[in-house]
């Protein structure tokens, strides 16, 4: 069976109860938001980056794949 999750590594801009403001290059201009019911967030080994686990379809809306 095929799981359609994706890890994607981020940098968080802004969180909010709801949902999360994240990039992929670090450039607050491109970030993109999250909700937070679509993803699980995990801290990465740097302060500055996490893994977001989403499905690979919100992922390639949002352009973060």
């Amino acid at each position: 069976m095929r799981s359609d999750l994706v890890d994607v590594t981020v940098r968080l801009h802004h969180e909010t109860n709801r949902a999360v403001l994240g990039s992929t290059d670090g450039d607050r201009e491109k970030a993109v938001w999250i909700p937070k019911s679509a993803c699980e967030i995990e801290p990465g080994a740097g302060k500055a980056t996490h893994t977001l686990t989403l499905p690979e379809r919100v992922a390639i809306e949002k352009g973060l794949v």
